[in-house]
């Protein structure tokens, strides 16, 4: 069973239950990559927010990043070169974590 979901369900949850894992730019990013996904793939995605809790990680900058990370990264093109990096409208960036 599968259910639809627009932007404001997904970020009501969020906002709900987890509001400080994303901002709501975040969120945005990471609604449209989910949907992105699925229309380039066909492949519908299941609701799973623990699951995005635990696998995504916002950042607002490299710094912030290295707070998590101990490595010699120091762009968002490096890190993305490890791992899916989703830019937040040039605010700061969400990663899958590694």
């Amino acid at each position: 069973m599968k259910q639809s979901m627009n932007f404001y369900d997904f970020r009501a949850w969020f906002e709900e239950y987890r509001e400080n894992n994303f901002s709501t730019e975040g969120l945005k990013a990471l609604f449209t990559y989910f949907e992105e996904y699925e229309e380039e793939t066909g492949i519908d995605i299941e609701f799973d927010p623990i699951a995005i809790c635990v696998e995504y990680s916002e950042y607002e900058n490299i710094a912030d990043f290295h707070s998590n990370y101990d490595n010699d990264l120091t762009t968002i093109d490096e890190i993305g070169e490890y791992t899916q990096v989703i830019d937040i409208d040039g605010t700061g960036f969400i990663i899958l974590d590694y």
